[in-house]
């Protein structure tokens, strides 16, 4: 009579495991109550940023703004072969440098004898060069105290050659150029019947990097 029975004492353990489980999960409903009941505050901005461009660009090939692209026959030791070329930065961004860099894309004594093959010269003109129509292709500058040289006289063939004093170095400005071309008077009989095409890259470099 007074020992517990088999099936009161197993009422008893299932009592105890609902109650802990029961426990157990208000527990963890009170820790997850925990989890989100924090303060918080946000704030934003937006900063747009928009990169530059580097770009030149020389004139119509053909047109009186690049006549580079015309060629010259029957040279003789003595000529001078002169040609218009306007260089304009219309890149968002000011550069460094402006370089040239020439290259035969047929290649003869011309070109590879730098003593007395073609030499090169280049002038700019701020007021702009104005082309004789009585002789083609030569040029004459209104500036005071004559044209400015960018390029002094060498071997026809050079690469990253260091132009000076150019206003396309400016976004938005531009450069009237006069390439210059000569066939030394000391060219000898070796010279005769040669062609070479010499090919022109003009290539700008931005300006050195600073805070915006």
């Amino acid at each position: 009579m007074g020992s517990s029975t088999p099936v009161a004492q197993g009422a008893s353990r299932s009592r105890k495991v609902l109650l802990s489980v029961a426990a157990m999960a208000a527990a963890a409903s009170i820790a997850g109550l925990g989890t989100y009941a924090t303060f918080s505050s946000s704030t934003s901005a937006s900063q747009p940023v928009s990169s530059g461009t580097v770009t030149i660009a020389l004139g119509t090939a053909g047109g009186a703004d690049n006549r580079l692209t015309i060629g010259a026959s029957d040279v003789a030791p003595g000529d001078t072969i002169q040609r218009h070329v306007k260089l304009s930065n219309s890149g968002s961004l000011n550069l460094a440098d402006i370089k040239l860099t020439t290259a035969a894309t047929t290649s003869s004594l011309l070109d590879t004898d730098a003593t007395n093959g073609l030499q090169m010269v280049i002038d700019k003109c701020v007021a702009g060069w104005v082309e004789s129509l009585t002789t083609p292709y030569t040029y004459t500058c209104a500036d005071l105290g004559g044209p400015t040289t960018v390029l002094a006289s060498r071997a026809v063939i050079g690469s990253n050659l260091a132009l000076s004093g150019l206003s396309a170095t400016t976004a938005g400005a531009n450069d009237s150029l006069r390439v210059t071309l000569t066939l030394p008077a000391t060219a000898d009989n070796t010279f005769q019947g040669k062609t070479s095409t010499v090919q022109y890259t003009f290539t700008g470099t931005q300006r050195a990097a600073t805070s915006k």
